[in-house]
């Protein structure tokens, strides 16, 4: 019943956003001027302004929509809307968003709400706060952070901006996308939103204890006894790797199996031991583990909803080393891959992959010829021959096709200003390692070859043997594609499933703690 009320009371007294039947222009353009709308007196705009200065922002905003509908929007003769009640609503959960809850006004608007507003009388002040507090729910769940304040957390990224005017016509028409609209985020926000609750439910139960290895010891392992096995054991089933904790003080299977699920759910292979990396992660307490989650749903919001609709894409998040290649909303390749450095950081933003190069020339970039290249020429004359390198264009230098180039037998291009890239490398041994932040920018793809397998055989019908000769013709040779694939270089810290269930990772290049500060600092 309370669902038909209000689509009725939206289509009564908010009908000069929608209709409950179909009209043509004309029709509309009469029902603006529907003996039931309240006019507005554009006359208090400017005093609501100096009386609530921390609304200034969204001034050009709220300016559009009475343009737009140059009458009362929020309130009817008997007082105020119930979506304007449904809205006061979600703004009063920001903190489910993993967003600050610090409303501006909040007791202005507590008062405004006193008795679900029912007998307010239309008057410009109560129009224009509503309207604010829209405005500013928009802009801090569904945009997030400005470009700016974006870009100083290294994140280049582009997403196209929302007319949140024109998302208010939306939003009355279809008043239950405002508890979650699909369409407006990017997905992983609503798997991390579902992490955020569980851990928090974790944070109200006591959190989870540290684990403190004996003096001397540096690991454990199945067989040991002792106080910190049983620290283990509470730690991995407070976090839902053990169905439950037993108390026991025994490193048994089931607290190995426990641990190789831990490690297996953050991409890590499991050695049969827990060393003291494992347990310094443990130790994060859950009030940084949530922290680190509304982080990462602050990024969802800085990615192009786009995404989850692209047929076809390729994405690489740094601080988990993974690539995934996605066809049709499922991952038909997922890679290893080794990202740059912490002084040559790999940039998050995206192109549109257009060809690729087998058996590419490395040419050695001015920096790296400078740093590397020259000194060791100094040292050693000879130095050129020996890594199959050469002079060309006057000082220029390159380094020649063959199983020792550094970009191994095959590179994926998305030209951008960055000039970073996917390729492989003759350096196999680095993808097993659990830290892998080693490469001058560009990312090193573990399964290059079946990458440019899938790739050439889906835009161009390669198979194998075609990929195979490819890489190995000793000569550079490029395939351009058909069809560009999109590339999105991310970094993420926490990922979630569609369960809730949250793997972390690394925060390679340090960047959580200063969007944390840009997130919580007014």
């Amino acid at each position: 019943m309370k669902k038909i009320f209000l689509m009725a009371v939206l289509c009564i007294t908010a009908a000069h956003f929608t209709s409950c039947k179909k009209k043509d222009a004309a029709d509309v353009e009469t029902h603006e001027h529907d003996e039931k709308m309240i006019a507005l007196d554009t006359n208090g705009f400017s005093a609501f302004y100096e009386r609530y200065p921390d609304y200034t922002p969204y001034k050009k905003q709220i300016s559009e929509l009475y343009k737009k509908h140059p009458h009362y929007i929020w309130h009817e003769k008997r007082g105020l809307i119930e979506f304007a009640e449904v809205l006061y609503n979600r703004v009063n959960q920001l903190d489910d968003e993993g967003l600050p809850s610090k409303i501006p006004y909040k007791s202005t608007l507590d008062d405004l709400f006193q008795d679900s507003g029912r007998g307010e009388r239309p008057n410009v002040q109560s129009e224009l706060l509503i309207s604010a507090m829209y405005f500013y729910w928009a802009d801090k769940t569904l945009e997030g952070l400005p470009t700016e304040q974006r870009q100083q957390t290294g994140w280049f990224l582009p997403r196209q901006h929302t007319d949140y005017v024109a998302y208010l016509d939306t939003l009355m028409q279809e008043p239950q996308k405002i508890k979650g609209d699909k369409k407006e985020l990017f997905s992983q926000y609503y798997n991390l939103k579902k992490g955020l609750q569980k851990y928090r439910e974790i944070e109200k139960k006591g959190g989870w204890p540290a684990i403190t290895l004996p003096e001397g010891t540096k690991e454990l392992k199945e067989g040991d006894s002792g106080d910190a096995v049983a620290q283990l054991r509470t730690r991995l089933a407070a976090e839902g790797y053990l169905g439950k904790d037993n108390k026991s003080a025994t490193f048994d299977k089931e607290l190995n199996d426990a641990v190789n699920a831990y490690e297996q759910s953050h991409f890590r292979t499991y050695a049969n031991k827990v060393t003291e990396s494992i347990i310094k992660e443990l130790n994060i307490p859950v009030t940084e583990r949530i922290k680190t989650i509304a982080v990462n749903m602050e990024r969802c919001r800085w990615v192009p909803t786009s995404i989850d609709t692209q047929k076809e894409y390729i994405a690489v998040n740094i601080p988990s080393y993974r690539l995934r290649y996605v066809i049709d909303g499922k991952p038909e390749l997922i890679s290893n891959v080794v990202v740059g450095k912490d002084a040559n950081r790999t940039v998050i933003f995206s192109g549109n992959m257009s060809y690729l190069v087998f058996s590419p020339y490395w040419n050695v970039p001015p920096s790296i010829a400078e740093k590397e290249i020259y000194p060791s020429i100094a040292k050693d004359p000879n130095y050129l021959a020996k890594h199959n390198m050469e002079y060309y264009n006057g000082k220029h230098i390159r380094q020649k096709p063959g199983g020792n180039n550094s970009l191994g037998l095959v590179k994926f291009m998305f030209p951008n200003t960055n000039n970073i890239y996917l390729h492989d490398t003759p350096a196999k041994s680095l993808f097993t390692e659990n830290d892998r932040a080693f490469s001058h920018g560009c990312v090193r793809v573990q399964k290059a070859r079946e990458l440019a397998i899938m790739i050439t055989k889906k835009d161009g019908g390669w198979n194998e043997a075609k990929v195979d000769k490819a890489m190995n013709a000793g000569k550079e040779n490029s395939y351009v594609l058909k069809k560009k694939i999109p590339v999105y270089l991310t970094y993420f810290t926490a990922w979630a499933d569609e369960k809730g269930n949250v793997a972390f990772f690394d925060d390679v290049y340090q960047r959580d703690e200063s969007l944390a500060t840009l997130m919580y600092t007014k």
